[in-house]
């Protein structure tokens, strides 16, 4: 990206969630969106590369740059109890807050860094332009994936505030699909907005080591997120990407079936099967049994509901009661078959009548 100082960034939209620094000269400002709390000098990006700081103003260049947009089952996010069967329309920007080495989206995520900023001058799909794809397509809600929602926070904001404003939009529900590095002040403007209805929440380690090296970030902020949105009754799913001699030993999947069970044994979570991607290509995928015995684990340590996600194996993506354990979700690669009683009453299970942690 050259000659940076020569490009008229007032053409960009201004970005909020940030602060002037006014103890000195330097025109510095701190970026409030995520746990990063960048300090941005001037003609400076932050960690995300997507927010520039222009002679002490915050600019985000991806605003209203969509892509990728598409619809997808919800339970490809994956949501597996908010809404079963429906539809969202998907989309990401440009740009993330981690740099995993193995992301699965780098080419969105991660080669913004190689980009020409210009470019990102010409093209800006409108909120407005985002709610009538959902109309048109019949979407019954909206899913910021793909990237993290978190960099592109104000043009989602934007659309959610939009789409409640009007009448053909506001009963589409909207997801975040994110690795939960927020700011305590996006959380609380998330919760004070009622921006956000479900979310999926990547943990991806429970120790501090292995989230620096692969994805330059720290855990207790993750943890953090996940505990605020649980209190304040946000539908919450948590999934783990297995790695192999990453986080796939038994004390790793004690950790975080415990951090979860403190919360509730009621939060969904999702085990998913790692392939080599990015740079990570030389490791082998995660071994199957290892998967099982996170799930054996979880079942042991008293959780309600796990699965095991990106493989073959049968029976591991079904709802069951917990109780009863009759069969209330079907799934078969994104082929869904709800209980015809479950549909009627989604609190209970239609058999012995216990409490269900399913919103439909």
């Amino acid at each position: 990206m050259n000659s940076l100082s020569n490009i008229k960034f007032q053409s960009f939209k201004e970005a909020e969630f940030y602060q002037p620094l006014d103890f000195d000269d330097s025109k510095s400002v701190k970026c409030f969106l995520c746990s990063h709390y960048c300090t941005i000098k001037n003609n400076n990006f932050g960690i995300c590369k997507v927010r520039f700081n222009s002679e002490g103003k915050l600019y985000t260049i991806t605003w209203g740059q969509a892509e990728g947009l598409a619809i997808d089952p919800i339970e490809k996010k994956p949501l597996y109890h908010f809404k079963p069967s429906t539809r969202v329309l998907s989309f990401g920007t440009p740009g993330c807050n981690f740099f995993c080495l193995n992301c699965q989206n780098n080419t969105l995520s991660q080669l913004i860094k190689k980009s020409d900023i210009l470019s990102f001058k010409n093209k800006n799909i409108e909120p407005s332009e985002i709610l009538q794809l959902a109309v048109n397509y019949k979407a019954d809600g909206i899913a910021y994936t793909y990237s993290e929602p978190t960099i592109f926070f104000e043009y989602a904001r934007d659309i959610i505030l939009l789409s409640k404003s009007k009448e053909e939009t506001k009963n589409l529900f909207h997801i975040f699909v994110s690795n939960g590095y927020f700011s305590k002040e996006i959380l609380e403007t998330i919760v004070g907005e009622n921006l956000i209805d479900a979310i999926n929440i990547d943990l991806k380690f429970f120790d501090d080591k292995n989230y620096k090296k692969i994805t330059g970030g720290t855990l207790k902020p993750v943890l953090d997120s996940i505990e605020f949105l649980y209190k304040h009754k946000i539908h919450l799913e948590i999934t783990n990407l297995v790695i192999p001699d990453l986080n796939d030993n038994d004390e790793d999947f004690q950790k975080l079936t415990n951090f979860v069970l403190n919360l509730s044994k009621d939060i969904p979570l999702h085990f998913s099967r790692f392939y080599p991607h990015y740079k990570m290509l030389t490791k082998h995928p995660t071994i199957i049994d290892r998967l099982l015995r996170a799930k054996e684990i979880a079942i042991n340590n008293g959780l309600n509901y796990i699965y095991i996600g990106n493989t073959d194996l049968p029976d591991v993506e079904n709802t069951y009661c917990p109780k009863c354990h009759n069969l209330l979700i079907e799934r078969k690669r994104y082929r869904i078959f709800l209980n015809f009683e479950l549909k009627k009453n989604d609190n209970f299970c239609p058999v012995c009548g216990y409490k269900l942690n399913i919103i439909s």
